[in-house]
């Protein structure tokens, strides 16, 4: 695609600085070059992935990760991406493995090498090693015709691609096709192991992701922040009883004699009562002008789907409940904004879960 640009910069050069709208189809050219790169791997998939995936979920042990350069980093970031979704992991740089890191290679483990060519001399330098100990290996390279791909028990093949750029020569294409392969690699596999947004929560426990991944009841509303009322006593004597300085959310959860929750109501339905003249109801039970049976949430749910329940439902409080109905908690969408951005988050909150009226 790029082959005409091979002495554009040259020119460049000879003519004074590029202007923009060299540099820009220059990039675009790129750009384009890697996603037909892209594409072509998408295609070319065939039935050896099946196996690799296969051989990955058959391993007992770590999958080790071993490249070196430009494929060594994709490695890493492999390596990386296994770890976060299911799949023990860790890289092996090959020169420190053959000066004593290959004993952190078992019987039980599977190595998946990371080569364009296959034919990388650090990595030709870890077959026999790995051989005598009986350990399987996979390999990323551009096809099965060289000596990684006739050592490895699964060869995933990116093809040949031209590397991109005006010298064709710095990896890129090879590369991308390097990542996107192992990423559908790893994620494939989560998938077939059945991880879920729970269990990758527990590998993020930190950061930006960790923050968006926690379960409700880290982030509900709850004992003096909570309102909960009987739902005989009447309205003004709910608002009246649970009137308090401070934070406190604007519903009020409603419980029979039992203590399990029966019904919701919010500030917004006592203005309404005033706004329709129906102050009547002031002074009857709670009960006959509450919503009943109002969706809920279990607290172990994560918070991205517990957004996506308010987002889909419009609701501004979601109650939180344990299995026989007792109030734990409030979730107030005033707590929850900018925690998450919903669009990116897919909903998995199990049936079971939710509670609809």
């Amino acid at each position: 695609m790029n082959a005409h640009s091979g002495n554009s910069l040259s020119a460049w050069y000879g003519s004074g600085p590029p202007e923009d709208h060299d540099l820009l189809r220059e990039a675009r050219l790129i750009v384009h070059q890697e996603a037909d790169v892209l594409r072509q791997v998408a295609d070319g998939l065939d039935r050896r992935f099946c196996e690799a995936v296969r051989l990955i979920l058959r391993c007992t042990g770590s999958v080790v990760v071993t490249g070196v350069g430009k494929a060594g980093l994709i490695g890493r970031k492999l390596s990386a991406t296994f770890s976060s979704t299911g799949t023990r992991s860790h890289f092996l740089h090959p020169t420190e493995a053959r000066h004593g890191d290959l004993g952190s290679v078992g019987v039980h483990d599977l190595v998946v090498a990371l080569s364009n060519s296959g034919e990388t001399e650090e990595l030709l330098g870890l077959i026999m090693p790995l051989r005598q100990q009986g350990v399987p290996m996979m390999a990323i390279t551009r096809d099965d015709r060289n000596a990684l791909a006739r050592a490895a028990e699964v060869v995933l093949s990116i093809g040949r691609h031209r590397e991109a750029g005006p010298l064709a020569l710095a990896p890129s294409c090879s590369t991308t096709a390097m990542l996107a392969l192992g990423d559908a690699l790893a994620l494939v596999t989560s998938h077939a192991r059945g991880f879920t947004a729970e269990h990758f929560s527990k590998f993020h426990p930190a950061g930006s992701l960790g923050r968006q991944l926690c379960p409700v009841r880290e982030v509900m509303r709850q004992g003096s922040e909570i309102r909960i009322a009987q739902q005989s006593q009447t309205v003004r004597e709910v608002m009246i009883q649970l009137s308090r300085p401070g934070r406190r959310s604007g519903a009020v959860l409603l419980v029979n004699a039992e203590g399990r929750l029966t019904g919701l109501f919010t500030d917004s339905d006592l203005a309404r009562l005033f706004e329709t003249r129906r102050d009547e109801h002031l002074d009857e039970a709670i009960e006959l002008v509450m919503t009943r049976n109002p969706i809920t949430i279990a607290p172990g749910v994560l918070l991205p789907e517990a957004i996506h329940l308010m987002s889909e439902r419009k609701l501004s409080e979601l109650p939180v409940i344990d299995e026989r109905r007792i109030p734990l908690g409030l979730l107030d969408i005033t707590d929850v904004l900018g925690r998450v951005d919903e669009t990116e988050v897919r909903p998995t909150v199990d049936d079971h879960q939710r509670r609809a009226a």
